[in-house]
């Protein structure tokens, strides 16, 4: 039994380098960790229910933030003062935008202006106009903010954040949107291929 744990030992020795043998933890209190909240300043009135679910409210604005905090490194792994370390933020909710709708307005040559100059015409009426099939022309969008198209690679998708311990990321949020749920995944990476992740299950109400 002696002789089959030594043996395993320098197994052990014989697959570390010398370098991570002597390399410090990555984080300073011995435990890295990464910690986020859904920014409360972008999404008032925004809880967490009894079966983990996040509740988000329509505000008007077109997004809501995600902010996160992270264990800082030992100063073995931040170079020139840059800490090496990345956050992926990504989602499984997908937007298809199948048309779009905007108004622009119409003016005179021979029309009126505001003051002299001829600087601001007052138009003299609205043209509408609307872009269809456009979910055939662009490809759809993650709400983590990127599209895919099939010549993505799929182990790069989703969007980042690096260098920095307190990473922020604004999601895709519209009205049309509002009685759906979704998924936010965040995966953040420190040095000798440590990670932690972390999930969101949203209700957009």
């Amino acid at each position: 039994m002696k002789k089959l744990i030594y043996i395993s030992l320098i197994s052990f020795l014989w697959a570390c380098s010398p370098e991570e043998l002597t390399k410090p933890y990555p984080c300073i209190d011995g435990d890295c960790n990464a910690e986020f909240i859904i920014d409360p300043l972008v999404s008032p009135g925004v809880y967490q229910d009894n079966n983990g679910y996040w509740h988000i409210s329509h505000q008007g604005v077109q997004y809501f933030t995600i902010k996160g905090n992270i264990s800082e490194l030992h100063p073995d792994y931040i170079v020139n003062n840059i800490p090496l370390i990345e956050t992926i933020f990504d989602s499984d909710y997908w937007v298809w935008i199948d048309s779009i709708t905007f108004t622009v307005p119409l003016y005179s040559v021979l029309g009126y202006f505001t003051g002299g100059g001829f600087i601001n015409p007052i138009p003299i009426g609205n043209n509408t106009y609307t872009l269809e099939d456009m979910a055939q022309n662009f490809p759809p969008l993650n709400i983590a903010g990127y599209s895919y198209n099939p010549n993505s690679d799929i182990h790069s998708l989703g969007t980042y954040s690096k260098y920095n311990y307190q990473p922020k990321q604004q999601l895709f949020f519209d009205n049309q949107m509002v009685g759906d749920t979704a998924k936010v995944y965040i995966k953040t990476i420190f040095s000798n291929n440590i990670e932690v992740e972390n999930e969101f299950k949203i209700i957009f109400e």
